[in-house]
């Protein structure tokens, strides 16, 4: 299976910070965003890998490229640990880009992914979005796609307040984790919401969702959403994800997730605690 990254947004709720650079390469504690969400197709498996670009975001190309000056300078320091980390960078998967040439949605993005995955179905990992679990969430996805062959989408309980900030389903629960969607609705209110089910970014797409984006309207900003592409397909299940979502959505959740993952660092986590202890008085 392959795996396509969106990363063509412009991140404007973290200017100024990504003026110059994608907000999919701000750091997350050691790691810039979407290589968080590269090893995750890794570890599922998934060694094709197309990343949806658009204008300023040539950086995202160096990252996992090969840098040969850097490696030639971290082995006659006789840095061979930093040079092996490097190195891996550059080898994880075949890593392949195409530009959305206009910021038109979500949906509009995926589009531009058909003739890459030929036919088959593929995974989608959002690039602002981090995911961390013993079995990687898009493996656990794939998991349950393999059982219903069709369409299926990770979901994760939000609290009321996050509620607006998601796509959420209306679903009937089949089995422990698994939802067979009825609808989906794009950032509701908390009234008009018909669960605190929200869609969390990791998704396994039959190619036949390419036909339904071409005849979607725009919808939310005038968009051409996944969501209501989604909506018009016959099936589509929705799986409870297990583990823990970070979404760097806002300069706040961003923050959130550096402290979170760098404590869960061993060479950094003593430190960082009695600094935080000290810092709270």
């Amino acid at each position: 299976m392959k795996a396509v990254i969106p990363a063509a947004g412009l991140g404007t709720r973290f200017l100024p910070a990504t003026k110059a650079q994608p907000k999919e390469m701000l750091p997350v504690f050691n790691k810039p965003t979407i290589q968080y969400v590269v090893e995750e197709a890794v570890s599922s498996g998934i060694d094709d890998i197309l990343i949806i670009t658009g204008k300023g975001k040539r950086s995202i190309e160096d990252h996992f490229d090969r840098s040969f000056e850097l490696e030639y300078s971290l082995q006659n320091s006789g840095k061979t640990e930093s040079l092996q980390e490097i190195e891996a960078i550059s080898e994880m998967a075949d890593i392949y880009y195409v530009r959305q040439k206009k910021q038109k949605g979500l949906g509009d993005a995926i589009s531009t992914a058909k003739n890459h995955v030929d036919g088959e179905p593929f995974a989608v990992l959002l690039g602002d979005t981090i995911t961390q679990s013993r079995i990687p969430c898009t493996k656990q996805l794939m998991n349950t796609f393999h059982k219903h062959e069709a369409s299926t989408i990770a979901i994760e309980r939000v609290p009321d307040e996050k509620v607006e900030r998601y796509g959420i389903i209306k679903g009937n629960q089949i089995s422990e984790y698994v939802y067979r969607i009825e609808d989906m609705v794009e950032k509701p209110s908390l009234e008009k919401a018909p669960s605190n089910l929200a869609i969390t970014g990791r998704y396994i797409l039959l190619p036949e969702i390419f036909d339904h984006i071409k005849n979607v309207e725009p919808g939310v900003g005038g968009e051409i959403q996944l969501t209501d592409a989604m909506r018009t397909l016959s099936e589509v299940y929705g799986y409870v994800f297990d583990g823990k979502i970070y979404d760097i959505g806002n300069t706040v959740e961003w923050l959130k997730s550096s402290i979170e993952i760098a404590l869960t660092d061993d060479l950094v986590k003593d430190e960082l605690k009695q600094y935080l202890k000290e810092l709270l008085k």
